[in-house]
């Protein structure tokens, strides 16, 4: 117990802190630094200046100076800065041979330092000792090779000291290790400096780059060699051939046989450069070839860069979102207008490659119109019927027809017609031949119809606008002649009112009324006798006023036929029909031309041209409006007066009004005439020729 005792150690107690609020002034880092600034406590005085006197204390002095420069030396001997200070102090000295000896030593302990090298071949040059400089470029160029900086610095001198000869040999020797082009630049530019131009095309053979043959080139036409210049070009193709093509090289080269006037050429090389280089990577070929054709081309050529400038965006489209259908669309009309039907071909093809993921129908709309273009391009354009066939097959093998088809696919294709030909698939192949300007084939498609259903008034009338919108005019008439030929139709009421709204339109009247005359003799029904009546109405002639009376008489005839035997409502209707006579003027002009005064004349007013125009629609209103204020009025007056006398007033008063109007108008016309002398008073003038103000009632 007492030596497990002994053997234990006292834990020392731990300060405790009483007090763990922080300081009221803080010391940092920064404070300390900045306190040892001011008082500049790590600052030493310099050492006393000493002055030799004598030619001992000179020695004195070099001897401590040597030692402590080969103390430091010996301390680390890879530390090539010490050699370099003493090689430099002894330099300063004059003493060259102590300097030579200090750089061998150091080359001893690192002969790669290139620093050492520069040096000791700087020293000797200062010192004109140019063979020893010579001997050491040498060495160190012998040693280190990759090292350009001594390549450099050896060919300066020697071409400074003017032997051309052996800065040429120096060079030789550099590019037999091929090194990088600016060392290719400085022997061309030295070769091209003492007119050597020959030695001077060796460069593309190492450096074979693009920007190395354009210098080539251009420094063949600079110097007045422009077959050799064209042949650089055309070598610099070659060499690179279709796997690597650089824009930049057909560009320089075409801006080339630009110089040299040879417009043709440069045509060629900007459009076998589009079709080889890859679209993004074109932009400065666009831009180059647009200017050239800007300022040498014509519309043609300047629409042809367009295109292809197009055809790339198109193409960047496509790649980055290929089931975007539009912009398919956008490329292939482009591409219809202007490519060959092989490359046509293949762009239809990458396009349906695209089938849409899901199979619901409203995803496969745009999809399927991609394959109706490509059937009805080689069915149109290429005039390739089996392959027309082929692509309509593949297509209705593509769809899903158990979960939705697509009825336009089989009109196109036609066997539908040929199968069941209905109403509705053939409308719908007439709309679509509509849509494509194929009149022809809209008409036999027409033709077609008809043979099938003969009697469908419907069909007859679309043949004939067809006809009469194509400015056949005889072709119309003739297919309405059929028409109403037909023993059996649908509806001949509208297609005779078709045919002679025809003839009104074309301002054939003569034809117009020959027909109202063969529609009478097939039916004698009213609304024909009215129509014909009301033809004759519209028809700006003399017998015109005469016409119309003919219709009164018609409808006043119909009039006593149904009082005596039609039915109280029938009797309303031909009453609503019935015109008003309107009392109007006209001026009358002498043989002379001169103005003999006015005259005036009736007219008749029926319902349905009063509808048609807005005036007498006006009049209307305001004739009914003032029957209702006359009928509130005497409501009014009843309440408020003994019974008798102001109906009395009043009816004295109509009586007055409406004697005052024309024998022949009824009394809704008097009334009439009354309201509007009354109301628009502001239009009655006198007229030349009349004793009293006369409202103007012209339509």
């Amino acid at each position: 117990m007492a030596s497990t005792a002994a053997g234990k150690q006292r834990i020392p107690k731990v300060a405790k802190v009483k007090n763990k609020a922080p300081a009221e002034v803080q010391i940092t880092a920064e404070q300390l630094l900045r306190e040892a600034k001011e008082r500049e406590l790590e600052l030493l005085p310099p050492p006393p200046k000493q002055k030799i006197t004598d030619k001992e204390e000179l020695n004195d002095y070099k001897l401590k100076k040597r030692k402590g420069f080969e103390d430091n030396i010996r301390k680390n001997r890879t530390v090539i800065s010490n050699w370099i200070k003493y090689a430099q102090w002894e330099e300063s000295l004059q003493e060259v041979q102590r300097a030579r000896s200090i750089y061998e030593r150091a080359l001893d302990v690192d002969h790669r330092n290139i620093a050492l090298w520069l040096k000791y071949a700087e020293m000797e040059m200062k010192s004109r000792q140019v063979n020893h400089a010579r001997n050491i470029w040498d060495r160190a160029i012998t040693i280190l090779p990759r090292v350009n900086q001594f390549w450099y610095k050896y060919t300066y001198m020697e071409e400074m000291l003017g032997n051309v000869a052996g800065c040429r040999q120096v060079f030789e020797r550099w590019m037999q290790w091929e090194p990088e082009e600016q060392a290719w630049h400085s022997y061309i530019n030295f070769e091209l400096r003492y007119k050597e131009v020959d030695k001077a095309r060796t460069l593309v053979m190492v450096h074979p780059e693009v920007k190395n043959w354009v210098k080539f080139a251009r420094f063949e036409e600079r110097h007045g060699y422009i077959a050799h210049s064209r042949r650089v070009y055309e070598r610099a193709v070659e060499f690179f051939g279709e796997d690597y093509v650089d824009e930049n090289l057909y560009v320089a080269f075409a801006r080339f046989e630009e110089t040299q006037k040879e417009f043709e050429r440069v045509r060629v090389i900007y459009k076998y450069a589009l079709d080889r280089i890859p679209k993004s990577q074109a932009q400065e070929l666009f831009k180059n070839y647009t200017v050239f054709e800007k300022k040498f081309g014509d519309r043609r050529g300047i629409e042809d860069v367009i295109v292809n400038k197009r055809r790339f965006q198109y193409e960047e489209e496509v790649k980055a979102n290929p089931h975007n259908y539009d912009a398919w669309f956008d490329y292939l009309r482009l591409l219809e207008s202007d490519a060959d039907p092989d490359t046509v071909r293949d762009v239809y093809e990458r396009a349906i490659a695209n089938v849409p993921p899901i199979q619901e129908k409203r995803h496969w709309r745009r999809y399927i119109y991609l394959w109706i273009n490509y059937a009805l391009y080689e069915e149109l354009e290429v005039k390739d019927a089996e392959r027309t066939r082929q692509v309509y097959q593949a297509c209705l093998d593509l769809i899903p027809h158990k979960k939705f088809t697509f009825a336009k696919m089989w009109l196109l294709f036609g066997t539908a017609i040929g199968k069941c030909p209905k109403n509705k698939l053939l409308k719908g192949y007439i709309e679509l031949e509509l849509q494509l300007r194929e009149f022809d084939r809209c008409r036999k498609l027409y033709e077609k119809y008809l043979e099938f259903g003969p009697e469908n008034c419907t069909t007859w009338i679309k043949f004939a606008e067809l006809e009469s919108i194509l400015g056949d005019t005889e072709r119309a008439r003739a297919i309405y002649e059929l028409a109403i030929g037909q023993p059996r139709l649908d509806m001949p009421e509208v297609l005779w009112k078709s045919y002679i709204d025809f003839e009104i339109e074309q301002e054939e009247f003569e034809n117009t009324r020959n027909l109202y005359k063969r529609l009478l003799q097939r039916t004698q029904h009213v609304k024909v006798w009215l129509s014909f009546a009301k033809f004759e109405l519209s028809v700006d002639s003399s017998e015109r006023v005469l016409k119309s009376r003919q219709r009164l008489m018609l409808l006043e005839a119909w009039r006593d036929f149904e009082n005596q035997f039609g039915s109280t409502q029938n009797q309303d209707r031909v009453r609503k029909l019935l015109p008003e006579k309107v009392k109007k003027r006209r001026k009358v002009t002498a043989e002379d031309g001169s103005e003999a005064g006015w005259e005036e004349y009736y007219d008749y007013i029926f319902p349905e041209d009063s509808a048609n125009q807005p005036n007498l629609k006006l009049l209307a209103m305001a004739k009914m409006w003032k029957k209702q204020q006359v009928v509130a009025d005497e409501t009014e007056n009843n309440a408020e007066s003994s019974p008798g006398k102001p109906s009395e007033r009043r009816e004295s008063q109509s009586e007055s009004s409406t004697s005052s109007s024309e024998s022949e108008e009824d009394q809704g016309q008097g009334g009439r005439i009354i309201w509007y002398r009354g109301i628009q008073h502001s239009k009655i003038r006198t007229k030349p020729g009349l004793d009293r103000p006369e409202p103007d009632l012209a339509p």
